[in-house]
């Protein structure tokens, strides 16, 4: 039988009227037995099998005698598609009896090795399933692994990036208060008037000098620890741009001739690689240097402490978010203080920002940015 049980179920149950109570075993004896003789179940079965097999019967239906029959049978056996050929070779009418005897042979033999090939199939696929099962153990025992390490490693990043802005808000603070204290050192300088008070007021300056030297070496610790925790953070989001650019001694220096005369300039924005060299250019002209990110990573509550104890102000347009660009431009417009427009984050074009404003309107004065 060329027929699923499934099928030949239901072409029993349709020639029965009614629903087959026998197993499948007996349905397909019962079967095999009605397909010896002409009645309701045979034709049926004659007729899916014309339906199912139509493609094999029109392929065989050229074969003008019994050799070309056999040709065609043993083609189809090689190629292991033996049930709808069986049935067209069968049923050809150049079919005798000693091709049908000899179909016969090949379809039992054919049986034999399917059935051995089936159950080696079957020995491979438990292996495979035991191995699979194998397999996923150790998967689930990996998968746990790895999600502890990276609830540690969110925990770690939390306190480092906890740290991170404790010390930044620290580095803010001294710079605010360096600033506030040159200003308070510029006025009593300039109100000195009579030899005594000039001298007393040269001994406060003397402490004062003493003391904010001790800031700055205090504002340059907190920096290096800056830089450090950066550079860790960096190394735990595993950034492409994780390696800071080094400090380049040998880059080309743009001649500046403005003095800034110890005036603080603040710079918004910038790489973050470049950050060494942007002070080395402000310290060069006399001035002094501070950094506020732009919103990227930086608190934006902390810019506008930063911009109060500026004197200048150098906005690197092209690496800012939008929210700190506008806070500085506003800032700016209502305080009247001059800030500088950089749009790119280069250190030459903060060079030659620099530069043009080396011939300012009247001594001590900065000329406007256009």
């Amino acid at each position: 039988m060329s027929l699923p049980i499934d099928v030949l179920r239901r072409l029993v149950n349709k020639a029965l009227g009614g629903s087959a109570v026998a197993n499948d075993y007996e349905v397909h004896a019962g079967a095999v037995s009605e397909a010896a003789r002409r009645c309701k179940l045979s034709e049926l079965m004659q007729a899916e099998l014309e339906v199912r097999y139509a493609r094999e019967i029109q392929a065989f239906r050229p074969a003008k005698n019994t050799l070309a029959v056999a040709e065609l049978w043993v083609r189809y056996l090689k190629a292991g598609d033996v049930a709808g050929a069986f049935w067209a070779a069968l049923t050809h009418p150049r079919c005798d009896a000693a091709l049908r005897d000899a179909m016969c042979k090949d379809l039992h033999m054919f049986q034999h090795q399917a059935g051995a090939g089936v159950r080696l199939e079957m020995t491979r696929f438990h292996a495979v399933a035991d191995e699979n099962a194998v397999l996923i153990r150790e998967l689930g025992k990996v998968q746990e692994r790895m999600t502890r390490v990276m609830v540690e490693k969110k925990a770690e990043l939390d306190r480092l990036q906890t740290a991170l802005l404790q010390v930044r808000a620290e580095v803010v603070a001294k710079d605010s208060r360096i600033a506030f204290m040159a200003q308070d050192l510029e006025q009593l300088r300039g109100s000195v008037s009579q030899w005594d008070e000039k001298v007393h007021l040269q001994k406060k300056l003397e402490r004062m000098t003493v003391r904010q030297r001790e800031l700055e070496q205090h504002n340059t610790e907190l920096r290096r620890r800056l830089q450090s925790a950066e550079r860790s953070l960096a190394e735990r989001h595993a950034l492409p741009e994780r390696a800071v650019l080094p400090r380049v001694a040998a880059v080309q220096e743009h001649p500046v001739h403005l003095a800034l005369g110890q005036k603080t300039v603040l710079c918004v924005g910038g790489r973050s690689g470049n950050i060494a060299n942007y002070r080395d250019v402000v310290e060069r002209v006399g001035g002094r240097f501070a950094h506020h990110d732009g919103g990227l990573e930086d608190n934006a509550s902390v810019l506008d402490a930063s911009l109060a104890a500026a004197d200048l102000v150098i906005c690197q347009t092209g690496c800012i978010s939008h929210n700190a660009y506008w806070r500085v431009k506003d800032f700016c417009k209502r305080t009247g203080k001059q800030c500088v427009y950089v749009e790119s984050a280069s250190v030459s074009s903060l060079e030659r920002k620099l530069q043009a404003l080396s011939t300012p309107a009247a001594p001590g004065v900065f000329p406007e940015e256009s």
